[in-house]
Parts: C-alpha cells; structure tokens; sequence
C-alpha cells in the first residue's frame, strides 16, 4: 500500500464512521415524550434525593445550606453560569440569594430519652430522628431528671402544680407550650399526636415531627413521641410514679437564607416564564427531596439539550429552591415587572413515592375549581383535607386540565397511576395563585410516612422520579414553545374536558335529587362548570398571535358547552317535576 494512501485511512474510516453515526433527533412537540422517556433517567434526581434527604433541613441550618451548594454544583458541571458573571450570551445562568435570617436556625444533633430503671432508652436519635421537637433548646450534658406527670383532660392543665416537672399530653406541644412551660414552669413536655393516616400501630416507631415556639427567655424543649414509645410510658405510669432521663443535644445560632436560582433564558419571549419551585426544608425523603432532585435532573437535562441545539425554548424556564412557600412568594412578590411575566408556576413536593411502600398515589391538586366547592363523583379531597371554598375564588385556566392531558399520557406509557384533587393548599403553588398566576402542585398522597422519621430514601422510586420528570419537562417544553397551533389544541382539549365534566355532573345531579337534593343547587353546579370552561377556553389567548381565527374557536367551543349545560339544566328540570 501506498504510505500516503495508508496515512489517510483513518481519517477515511473516521469520517465514514461520522456519517452513518445517526445524529440525535431535535425535539419537538411530536416527540416530547418519546425523547425524554429515553434520556431521563432518573439517576440524578434519585441520587440528588438521597444526599438531601440525610440531613434534618430547616432554612439556614447545615444540611438546607449543604443541599442548596450541592444543586449549584450540580448546575456548573451542566453548564449554567453564575449570573453576576454571565454575559449577554449565555443561556444557562443561576444565583444564590443571601439574606440574614432575623430569627436564628435550629438542627438537632442528638437525644435519648430513658425511664429511670430502665435498661433500654424509651426513645434515641439514631433511630427517631423527628423525636426532638424544631426549636427545643438543649439539656445539661448530663441530661435531666424529673418526674413525668400524664395529663388526659387539658383543661386542667393551668390548675396543676406542675412546676419542675415533664408533662405527658396526647397533642401537639404547641397547643400547650405556653401554659405548661412559660406559665406554670414545667421542666419539658413530652407528647403524642401522630394522626390515624400515619397507621400508628402500624407504624409503631414513626414520629412525626412538632415544632415548638423558639423561646430564648426559658429555653425549654420538647419531645415528640412514636405510637410504641407512648404506649409504654402509659403502662409504666399504671404501675405508679415514672421519672425519666431525658438528654437532648441541639444547635440553635444566627444564620443566613439561602434561595438559588436558575434561569434557562428564553429565545423569543425571554420576560415570559415558567416557574418550577422545590422547597428544600423538611426531615424526609420524599417530603421534600424528591422535589428538589426532580427539578435538578429537568434542569440538567435541559441545558445538555440546549447544549446540543436539540432544543430551543421561545420562553425562559426557571427552577426556584429554597424556604416552602416563603422563597417563592417572596420570588413573585419582590419585581413586580417580573411577576407580571411568569405565566405559569408549579409546585414539585413529594414527587418521587414508591406507593406500594407509601400508599396512596401521584396527584395533581388543580387550581381552584368547582369541585372545591362540590366534591362529589371522582374528585376526593384527601386525608390532609380542604375547605370548602366559594365561587369567586375560581380560577378559571387551561393549565388543569392540559397537566392532566399530559400526565395521562405518560402514565399510560409507564402503567403508572395518574390522580387529581381538588384545591387544598399548602404548598409552592399557593404564592403564585395569590398572584393570579395559574398553579397546580404534583405530589401524593395519603403517605402512610408522611413527616415523619421513617420517610427514608427506602421510600422513594426512581421509576416515580422519571416519570415525573418527564411528563413536567414535555408539558413545560410544550407551553415553552407555545403557539396558535397549541392554543388551538389546548381549546380542544379544553372542550373534550368539559364536556365530559358535564355529563359527569349530569349523573352526580340526577343521583343528587333521587336523594332529596334541591334542584336549585344542581342548576348552580352545572352552571358553575359551564362557566369555568367558558372562562378556561378564553385563557388559551395567552399563546396567540392571529387572535381573529382563535376567536373564532373559542366562541364555537363555547356554545358546544353552554347548548350542553342548557340541555342538562332542562333534562333535570323535567325530573325533579315528575
């Protein structure tokens, strides 16, 4: 062989081998799912979940703050930049905000609680972590000793010489912190209260965790108690007079608040933008750590597509971790000019439960809709429960039903279980609906772990966590990249939804006045439901440019739902005459 022909060999075998090497498919709303069902793996967010959830986090403490510098590192190695050195160009930018904490954080470090004369401690942190009440000073180094004193009937509480003494209730210490301990003297409190959800005597050494005023003046404590360790203290206080050793180890100081942010800016409509907030504080696994590592693998995997110019988002993409309820509501409230833009906003919070383990199922809890007024037929609050609330406080707005749209479809794909709820509160999504900014929260629920110590990484699915993930990114990349035609197939999507509500409520009715119910009433709840498609339908304007033909769609939409809402209120009308 010819030594110039031999030297080009490899570049010849190389470049052969580029050109039969397929090249990765850009995404599109064709095959959104399809893409991300590949390349979300879930590894990240378990892994992410399982350094987070080792730590006790209150805002400010160590294990919040090492969590909050594990997200930013996990950002820089995908290639998002701090934001106050970032230039015009770069896409991928974060932040960390800092601001002095005006009351000081708290961690617990260790505790034990024993009876005197027993061997073995009634309760120890190695294995009941949550057993220290947030905001329990600590005790001597040795500990404490005192009489234990059990009171059933609270109001009794102020009229017993208690001083010097622990005390023993069936509540949560808050409720009688103030007497027990600031007025009457009590050396600490120890308490139960773990609610039927939790399955107690089931879960017998679950504690859920309590919380007491911080009180810098008495410096007292507190100590929360599992389903087994109340019931014997109640059988050694039948044989007559318990004293316990109790030692408790905990660092309160002055920090700082940590929130960080990372933007994925926008090609076209940079000041529009969607919003995803993982709270970091709480003890658990899947409350919260789970959020916090979903949203951090969605952000990850979105920067290595734009990366790789498989994607281009028209609007920015933002992911908000810090304080629950507080970092996000200072986020929309702080630039009002920004708030104004952030077009939609979601809360990630228990997103990643193995719920043959947990119980219960993934749910997406919708913007305040009639069925928060009228819970009947399929729509279940659940065991945290919800009040009922009134009509002007609706939200009408595509986003329900276009999430559920998309999280059904990829649950029938991954035979995974997809639920809704009704309006309760609670979490991330509230700031945002305060600020009429439309919000749903995905989590699950009834928990059988739910805050307390045995919510552990054992509880948690990498299978949830992508198929979380998943359907967040597909239904966030398709608002991202919104159009008329988008618009137009939310409309649709809209008039299928409710039409299929009304023949729902339609029966829900006709069993409502079997049993006595007023025709009245079910005229109201089949004429708020028209309305609340009405009103959704006209939302989708937010996506449109040729306003003139969407219009159109729109008033045709709406006729379908009020010539149906029509129909029904006369169908019934007739029965309730017969």
């Amino acid at each position: 062989m010819d030594k110039k022909n031999y030297l080009l060999l490899p570049i010849l075998l190389l470049f052969l081998s580029c050109k039969n090497e397929k090249a990765a498919p850009v995404l599109n709303s064709s095959n959104y799912l399809d893409i991300l069902n590949e390349e979300f793996s879930g590894n990240l967010a378990y892994e992410t979940t399982s350094f987070v959830e080792k730590y006790w986090r209150v805002v400010g403490n160590t294990g919040f703050n090492k969590s909050v510098y594990k997200i930013a590192e996990e950002l820089e190695k995908a290639g998002f930049v701090k934001e106050d050195s970032a230039t015009g160009s770069d896409i991928l930018t974060y932040r960390i905000e800092k601001r002095p904490l005006k009351n000081p954080t708290w961690e617990s470090v260790n505790a034990s609680v024993k009876i005197v004369g027993e061997d073995i401690p009634l309760l120890q942190h190695s294995t009941n972590r949550n057993m220290i009440a947030l905001n329990s000073y600590s005790t001597p180094k040795e500990g404490v000793t005192a009489e234990v004193v059990y009171i059933k009937d609270l109001k009794k509480l102020k009229d017993l010489d208690i001083k010097g003494k622990i005390v023993f209730v069936e509540t949560d210490p808050r409720r009688i912190f103030k007497q027990a301990i600031v007025k009457s003297g009590a050396l600490g409190l120890i308490t139960y209260s773990n609610p039927s959800y939790l399955q107690p005597q089931k879960n017998s050494t679950s504690i859920q965790f309590r919380t007491i005023p911080l009180n810098e003046e008495v410096k007292s404590w507190a100590i929360a108690m599992s389903y087994k360790a109340k019931e014997e203290l109640k059988a050694a206080l039948l044989k007559g007079k318990v004293s316990l050793n109790v030692h408790i180890e905990t660092n309160i100081y002055l920090s700082e608040e940590l929130t960080i942010v990372a933007d994925i800016k926008g090609n076209k409509y940079p000041k529009e933008r969607l919003v995803f907030s993982a709270h970091i504080q709480e003890p658990g696994a899947n409350d919260n750590a789970t959020g916090v590592g979903v949203a951090l693998e969605m952000a990850t995997l979105t920067a290595k597509f734009i990366k790789n110019k498989r994607f281009i988002p028209n609007r920015t993409l933002t992911f908000l971790w810090g304080d629950e309820i507080i970092s996000t509501n200072r986020y929309v409230k702080e630039d009002s000019i920004r708030a104004k833009d952030i077009k939609w906003g979601i809360s990630l919070d228990m997103v990643g439960e193995d719920t043959q383990k947990t119980g219960g199922t993934f749910l997406i809890e919708k913007m305040p809709d009639p069925s928060a007024i009228w819970t009947r037929g399929n729509d279940k609050h659940t065991e945290w429960g919800g009040r009922k609330m009134k009509l002007e406080e609706m939200t009408p707005h595509y986003l329900n039903d276009f999430l559920i749209d998309k999280f059904k479809e990829q649950g029938k794909r991954a035979n995974w279980v997809v639920n809704t709820n009704p309006f309760e509160g609670g979490s991330d999504h509230v700031p945002f609906l305060k600020r009429n900014i439309p919000s749903v929260l995905f989590w699950h629920f009834t928990d059988q772990f739910y805050h307390t110590d045995n919510d552990r990484i054992d509880k948690v699915s990498k299978a949830t966590l992508k198929n979380v993930g998943v359907a967040s990114l597909a239904s966030a990349y398709t608002l991202l990249n919104g159009n008329d035609a988008t618009a137009k197939s939310i409309l649709e999507n809209i008039e299928t939804a409710g039409i299929s509500r009304l023949k729902e409520e339609e029966k829900q009715s006709e069993i409502a006045l079997q049993m006595g119910d007023s025709l009245s009433t079910q005229i109201s709840i089949i004429s708020a439901w028209k309305d609340w498609y009405i009103d959704s339908s006209k939302t989708t304007f937010d996506m449109v440019k040729d306003s003139r033909s969407h219009q159109q769609y729109i008033k045709e939409t709406s006729k379908k739902i009020d010539s149906l809402s029509s129909t029904i209120i006369n169908k019934l009308s007739k029965i309730q005459m017969n």
